[in-house]
């Protein structure tokens, strides 16, 4: 082949392995030596599994072609699945050492479809201490840089995911999102990153499957067809998780696309920048968004200012009661093992002790004002197709920070109110993409544009995604 492997997408690789134009064995042998120089470096794969061990499963995916037999699209492909998503035989620490010796023994409703897709999972991706904070770092593993420039943020919290698929050391990746974890580390990525409707991919299954769905699983590529592919693998209703449901639609526009790209003339986009200066913002981060804009324009959307029709200030405590609830059990389990109020992130420890004032009435609150929002949310959808804003409020920071203490000269109140931008698509369960926007003027950090449809529409963000896809030529 004239490209090395690794510079091809996913659904290239694939169609050069089923063609037999290249063998799964040298496919994974190929990925493994870049795996061998770069991870080093940037720390984003870990629980690594024998490199003897994948080349054995490699072989035997090549007896399989050979006896005209193919698992699916990821057939042979080498993968590695998010550490906050339990993948049998493997650990799954969510990035806590109190769980290091945490040992699934069965697999996630995702890691079960990736690898009845075919794929070859050779190890876990980074994340921060369960999953908390745009900043993956951890005292397990470690810190993962950023592919672009070492010195600085992944993001997170599938920092980790996204590092090595900009870095060419996985084909496709999948990650999760309750506030912004695929979108966030995507735009500082220069990558797709996709938060699916609420539902479309079932989350677990886990001892609650009801208000957990908040949180949702998805997939992180480097093109639009990439994007669509792995999120048909990773969709589907599961009778275990009944707030889920299947969209038939993805399956066949994976195979469309980039042909199927939707439309742009005509597209209807409402801008919300930074609601009206709510949102914090560093320089240059609406700028390189609204270059973004510009393309679209250019090739026949129409891009309208919109005033953010909420109280964005009431929704962000809206949030705060949300995700409190949502994540104070979770580190609960862990306070319960000895000593470990003193070994967790602060973070953690704030999101749970936040909590344990909280009673039904408070949450019942919440619930009510998220449905008002959804309402006011539906309501600008009838004057416009897709909802737009940055997909991060900074330039990724110096890897030594936590947390970004200052934004656009604004002092942050919590270790996450700097990224307030993705809450929204995560209250109204909406679709919402990062798209690569632009660099920063040093030319080595990459931002987002993100972009939000009306709940399950997700098919056709993708086809708009696709269309964009196009207009931005070869920098991606």
């Amino acid at each position: 082949m004239n490209r090395p492997l690794t510079e091809l997408d996913a659904s290239a690789l694939s169609e050069a392995i089923h063609a037999r134009n290249v063998s799964c064995v040298e496919v994974m042998r190929t990925y493994l030596d870049r795996i061998d120089r770069l991870n080093p470096a940037l720390n984003a794969i870990v629980s690594r599994r024998p490199a003897a061990d994948l080349l054995t499963e490699a072989a035997r995916c090549d007896a399989e072609l050979d006896a005209g037999q193919s698992r699916g699209w990821l057939h042979g492909l080498p993968h590695a699945i998010k550490d906050t998503s339990a993948t049998a035989g493997l650990p799954t620490t969510y990035g806590c050492r109190l769980l290091a010796g945490n040992t699934a023994r069965n697999d996630s409703l995702m890691a079960a479809r990736i690898k009845a897709a075919g794929a070859i999972v050779i190890g876990k991706t980074n994340v921060p201490e369960f999953g908390l904070g745009s900043h993956t770092f951890n005292e397990l593993f470690g810190l993962t840089r950023n592919a672009w420039d070492p010195a600085v943020s992944a993001g997170g919290s599938s920092g980790g995911a996204c590092a090595a698929l900009a870095a060419h050391l996985l084909p496709v990746a999948d990650g999760s999102d309750f506030m912004g974890s695929l979108r966030n580390p995507a735009a500082w990525h220069n990558l797709f990153g996709l938060r699916p409707s609420q539902g479309l991919v079932p989350f677990g299954p886990g001892p609650e499957v009801w208000i957990s769905q908040l949180g949702t699983e998805g997939p992180l590529a480097r093109s639009v067809r990439d994007l669509t592919r792995l999120l048909a693998t990773q969709a589907g209703h599961d009778a275990r998780v009944p707030l889920s449901w299947s969209d038939p639609v993805l399956g066949s526009l994976a195979e469309r696309l980039p042909k199927d790209a939707g439309p742009l003339q005509g597209l209807r986009i409402g801008w919300w920048g930074d609601l009206q200066g709510h949102l914090a913002t560093e320089p240059g981060v609406l700028t390189a968004c609204e270059s973004a804009l510009v393309r679209l324009a250019r090739a026949g959307a129409r891009i309208e200012p919109l005033a953010p029709g909420f109280d964005p200030e009431a929704l962000w405590q809206t949030w705060l009661v949300w995700r409190q609830a949502l994540t104070a059990p979770r580190v609960a389990a862990v306070l319960a093992l000895p000593g470990a109020r003193e070994r967790l992130k602060p973070e953690a420890l704030w999101e749970h002790d936040q909590a344990q004032g909280l009673g039904f009435a408070a949450f019942e609150r919440a619930c009510q004002a998220r449905t008002t929002f959804l309402h006011q949310l539906l309501a600008a959808f009838e004057n416009h197709d897709l909802i737009a804003l940055p997909a991060a409020q900074c330039w990724p920071f110096p890897v030594e920070q936590r947390w970004p203490r200052e934004v656009g000269g604004r002092a942050m109140d919590t270790y996450h109110r700097w990224m307030e931008c993705t809450i929204y698509a995560t209250l109204a369960g909406a679709p919402a993409i990062s798209v690569p926007a632009g660099f920063h003027p040093n030319g080595r950090w990459p931002m987002g544009l993100q972009l939000i449809a009306r709940p399950r529409h997700d098919a056709l963000l993708l086809r708009w995604a696709a269309a964009y896809e196009t207009l931005v030529g070869d920098w991606l």
